[in-house]
Formats: structure tokens, C-alpha cells, sequence
């Protein structure tokens, strides 16, 4: 392997297949019995046929050139399109999480349907090209076996439908508890979190509460592993199974979000030409940075992601703390057809780097490079909200991105003022002159307009 070609820290549990990087392309190494599935995969049309349909990332066979790019143990060598931002189940919407899992399961009965099976079940497999999930891991697909069960069964309850069982049925959000536990919700733990009333719905029924008897049983017994082995799952049983779940997740309602800061858009103490004139800014800012990428920090329903998208940048990822905000995201790239993912986040507390060598499942700052940002109507919230001293909350905004639009509502904003109402004023530095300084010393401000008396938006260009 020469030196620039680099493992993706993330791909280690599969010895017959890895990835790569060299520069911003992406490869993966096929070996052994993965590499015989994967051409009998190929020569029955079956993987190609997937990607023509959306279902499952795009590749091209590129074997020939695997010595020549320095990746040397492959009998197989795939380039594959590289997806402008990876995100992790423990980061996605109700929405994203029931889009994420249906798809998971029309692809595993199209895969069945072609005599062909997935051998596991990890949330992690599946990302967003906009809010459309795709499956990226070819070596996942193998051969059907007649009789087999479904070994991944586990796997998919404790990462797709656990969690969204969390949401529809007790009304949690999974977020830090899935972020806590990457291997997702064990069904043992929310069998002690399902009221008796609700424990005779069906798919609870029999797959939290026996799934959560049988694994107990499990744990006492010595002859469980044998009577796997001699388990046999009729093919009719297994796609009865898979969709009996899809029709139970089809009909998981979005659960109530509703927040103080949920209807913001609506909300807003601005009028229609100060809202105007925010679109203006945003769009004559993009338009000239032309970003490929762009972070919209507090993207709330996705109104200026939009306007960014009509002003060119290429695709928007979207960060929100308010589910109910993401949802109506969710919708509008949806039903408007945007290249928008809205994604939660806890900007005081982002996804850090974690996992096997605290690196498989990589931080918010090491995932990608956007090319710009907008943080609008934001910073008080991290500034006041949750304490961080001002320059270090300029200091993060202006890490993340070269160039972009942040509004700072002044201390007399009325929503300003709402977070204070809460608390008492110990932000004596929170003023518009202390953030205009501050911005100044880390990078060129291109244009400030006052959208309101109580407002200041600052393009600003990275030193």
C-alpha cells in the first residue's frame, strides 16, 4: 500500500473488504469470499440493476489499477463516488431515521426477490443524497441460502427499529442514548421502558419483548449457539417478516416535537422586508463563494438553505437542535425536491470522534471541509443559552468553514431578551461591537448589513 493511499479508520469489521482514500477518491479492496459473492452478485445484473435504481452507491471495477494506485491484497478493486458528508444514525430526524429503514428493507426484499440476502443489518450502511437514503456497502449482499434465518434481525431492531419505536410509542428522542451505545438500542433495555398497556402491540410484541426473553434466556443457557445453527426459516416466513416491519414503520406516526423554538419561522420578530433583505445577503454571499458544500448551523425549517441552494451552492447540510424544526425541513427538501440534509446537532455538544481506536465513527470537524457556512440566528443561543464565552463561540464558527453569513442578534433582541428572561444578564461582553471586533481579528468582514435595528448580519472571509 503506498503512503497516500489511507484506511478509512471507520473500516476494520470486514477482513475481505476495506476502504480506502487517496485524496478525495474513495476505493475498496475485495478479498476471499467477498469477492466471490460480489461477482456473482455482478454477473446476475443484480448490483448494477440497485445502483440504476438509487438503491445502493454507485462503483466502477477498477482492478486493473490497483497496483497502480498502491493498494496491492485486492482480487477485487472498486472506485466509488465519494458522498460530500457522512452522518451516523445517532444524528438523524424521526424522519431520516423511518426513510433510513425502509429503504434498508425494500432493499433486502428486492435482494431476496433476485435470490440474493444481506448479511447484516447496521444503520451505519445507510446515507443521504439530500433526505434520499442509498446503501453503501456492496459486500453486505451476498448469495440466498434456502432455509436461512435472518441473522441480522437483531441488528436491525436494536438500530432502526428500536429507536424509532423510542420516538412513536414513548415519545423520546433515542439521539444521546444511540450516540452512547453505537451498536443501537438493546431490545432487553427498552422492554423496561414499554408500558404494560402499549407491550401488547404486535410488532412490540414479538420483536422487543420476546427478542429481549430469548436474549436473557440466552444468556443462561450453553446449547443457545447450537440451536441457531439449527434454526431454519422458511423464504416466505423471512419476507413475511421483513414486511410485517416495513408495514408497522410505514404507519410510525412523527411524534410531537413541538418546542418554544419549533415554530420559529413563524415565530420570527422579523417582518417581510428585513426578512428580504436576510435572503438578499445570504444569496448575494453564496453567490459569490459558490460553495459545493455548505454548513447551514441552525438551519431550523430550511428557509435560507433554500435560498442558498436558488444561489448556488451545490449541496446544504442543515444542523438543528429542534426536532420539530427538522421534520418541517425534512418535508420541504422533500415535497421542493432540495439538495438539503438536516441533520441534529447539539452545538455545544457535537459528535465526537468515537468508536474502536476513537476513531471509527469520525467527529463533526473531521467528516468533510465545506466550502462555506450560515449561522443564522444562532449564536445567542450557544453564547447565552449555553454559556460560551463569545470568542470561543466566533473561534468554532469560523474553524468550520473559510467563508459564510453570521447574524448576531444584539443584546436587545426580543429573542435575545426571551433567553434572558430565563436567567440573569451575567454576558456583560455580549454586544454587537464585541462580536463585530472579535470576527474582525479572525477573519476579513466583506459586508454588515443591519436587517433590523437589532440585528447584524457579517459576511465574513477567512484570513
Amino acid at each position: 500500500m503506498s503512503a497516500s493511499a489511507v484506511l478509512d479508520p471507520g473500516s476494520f469489521r470486514d477482513p475481505d473488504g476495506r476502504v480506502f482514500r487517496i485524496g478525495e477518491k474513495v476505493f475498496r479492496s475485495v478479498t476471499g469470499s467477498a469477492a466471490r459473492n460480489f461477482a456473482r452478485a455482478e454477473d446476475a445484473g443484480v448490483m448494477r440493476k440497485l445502483v440504476d435504481r438509487g438503491q445502493l452507491v454507485d462503483f466502477t471495477d477498477v482492478t486493473e489499477q490497483a497496483s497502480k494506485v498502491g493498494i496491492e491484497q485486492a482480487d477485487i478493486l472498486l472506485s466509488h463516488p465519494q458522498i460530500p458528508f457522512i452522518s451516523y444514525p445517532y444524528e438523524w430526524s424521526f424522519s431520516l431515521h423511518k426513510a433510513a429503514a425502509l429503504a434498508h428493507l425494500d432493499l433486502h426484499l428486492e435482494l431476496l426477490s433476485e435470490d440474493f440476502t444481506l448479511v447484516d443489518a447496521t444503520a451505519y450502511n445507510m446515507q443521504f443524497d439530500g433526505t434520499r437514503p442509498v446503501h453503501i456497502d456492496h459486500l453486505s449482499i451476498r448469495p440466498y441460502e434456502d432455509g436461512e434465518i435472518w441473522a441480522a434481525h437483531r441488528q436491525f431492531c436494536m438500530q432502526f427499529l428500536n429507536p424509532l419505536l423510542m420516538w412513536s410509542m414513548l415519545d423520546l428522542q433515542p439521539n444521546h442514548w444511540f450516540r452512547g451505545s453505537l451498536e443501537g438500542i438493546a431490545p432487553e433495555d427498552l422492554a423496561k421502558l414499554v408500558p404494560l398497556r402499549k407491550r401488547l402491540n404486535w410488532t412490540v410484541l414479538t420483536h422487543v419483548i420476546a427478542q429481549a426473553t430469548l436474549q436473557n434466556r440466552s444468556v443462561q443457557s450453553t446449547t443457545g449457539s447450537s440451536r441457531y445453527r439449527e434454526a431454519r426459516l422458511p423464504r416466505s416466513s423471512f419476507e413475511g417478516m421483513l414486511r410485517g416491519l416495513r408495514g408497522a414503520i410505514a404507519k410510525m406516526e412523527v411524534p410531537s416535537h413541538k418546542t418554544v423554538w419549533g415554530e420559529y419561522a413563524n415565530n420570527t420578530s422579523y417582518a417581510a422586508p428585513e426578512a428580504a433583505a436576510k435572503h438578499d445577503l445570504v444569496k448575494e454571499a453564496v453567490a459569490a463563494i459558490k460553495p459545493g458544500l455548505l454548513y447551514d448551523i441552525g438551519c431550523n425549517t430550511g428557509d435560507y438553505s433554500k435560498s442558498a441552494l436558488e444561489a448556488g451552492a451545490g449541496k446544504v447540510i442543515g444542523f438543528d437542535f429542534d426536532h420539530g424544526a427538522l421534520e418541517i425541513a425534512f418535508k420541504r427538501a422533500q415535497l421542493e425536491q432540495l439538495d438539503l440534509l438536516p441533520l441534529w446537532l447539539d452545538a455545544a455538544n457535537p459528535s465526537p470522534s468515537q468508536g474502536w481506536g476513537e476513531a471509527e465513527r469520525m467527529g463533526l470537524s473531521k467528516r468533510a471541509k465545506p466550502d462555506a457556512l450560515l449561522a443564522l440566528a444562532f449564536i445567542h443561543h450557544i453564547a447565552i443559552g449555553r454559556n460560551v464565552p463569545l470568542d470561543m463561540a466566533v473561534d468554532w464558527l469560523v474553524s468550520l468553514a473559510p467563508a459564510g453569513v453570521i447574524e448576531f442578534p444584539h443584546k436587545e433582541d426580543p429573542m435575545v431578551q426571551l433567553l434572558l428572561s430565563q436567567r440573569p444578564d451575567i454576558f456583560p461582553d455580549y454586544h454587537n461591537d464585541t462580536f463585530a471586533n472579535l470576527l474582525s481579528q479572525r477573519a476579513q468582514i466583506v459586508k454588515a448589513v443591519d436587517v433590523l435595528p437589532t440585528r447584524t448580519l457579517y459576511w465574513f472571509q477567512r484570513n
